[in-house]
């Protein structure tokens, strides 16, 4: 099967920022290829609601089931013009307790956050080139954090592997360009399922950025969306956090 339409794939895109950014870009007229680690029931109610849409279960911790999933994301419609790399981990230490921050947690969330992005980018640079010579580059979104920008997050090992996402993100818009444009949108706080006890965080928003609000899901996927519209956009990290880095 193929499609005149671009193909985007969503990772981590059953539910909060990643389900956002899957009905965003499908509403934007694009096929989209959502993607879990476990909710397959969630993945596959949601792809026949939008339609237009696939869903592929993998385990991004798996070297195999990456490749796998650029793979089948390639083979159901025969092309992949974006690729959102939205799926990753988080864990909450005080940043002064060192001790917590263990090499399992640093080996865990350097593999799903910088590692896993990196190598789906790999799997699926030809497709993404085949993209421009279709008339458009391909493109691809990292999602960051703001604690890959400030010293601020969840703990250090989750903010360093965010800034080392961010770094990846300009060398790959170096090593890609023309033909695949890379750019990442840093979220500050978002409200979603993982953050609705986060009432200190949320607080924070509501006294000190000038939006004063955290963002939605869909504050978000506009953001992304607005980085795939773009053919010239390449390199850049959008900091989307209602103006707190201000303060």
């Amino acid at each position: 099967m193929t499609s005149d339409f671009p193909v985007a794939l969503v990772t981590g895109s059953t539910s909060g920022i990643g389900e956002a950014i899957a009905r965003r870009l499908a509403r934007e007229g694009m096929a989209v290829v959502l993607h879990s680690r476990e909710s397959t029931a969630a993945g596959r109610a949601l792809a026949a609601e939008l339609g237009q849409a696939a869903y592929v279960q993998a385990d991004l911790m798996l070297d195999a089931d990456r490749v796998r999933l650029i793979r089948e994301a390639v083979g159901i419609w025969g092309r992949l013009d974006v690729l959102v790399n939205n799926a990753g981990s988080s864990r909450v230490i005080p940043h002064a307790d060192l001790v917590a921050a263990t090499p399992e947690v640093w080996q865990l969330l350097y593999e799903i956050n910088v590692v896993a992005p990196f190598r789906l980018v790999a799997e699926a640079e030809s497709a993404l080139r085949e993209a421009a010579r279709r008339g458009r580059p391909g493109c691809v979104v990292n999602i960051s954090s703001h604690a890959g920008v400030r010293p601020k997050g969840a703990s250090i090992p989750y903010a360093a592997t965010k800034a080392a996402l961010n770094h990846v993100t300009r060398l790959l818009a170096l090593s890609l360009a023309p033909d695949v444009r890379i750019n990442a949108v840093a979220p500050g706080l978002v409200d979603t399922p993982m953050t609705v006890d986060w009432t200190e965080a949320r607080e924070v928003w509501r006294t000190r950025a000038p939006m004063q609000r955290a963002a939605s899901p869909d504050d978000i996927a506009q953001a992304v969306a607005l980085l795939v519209a773009s053919d010239y956009l390449t390199g850049e990290i959008l900091l989307s956090d209602g103006g707190l880095n201000l303060t």
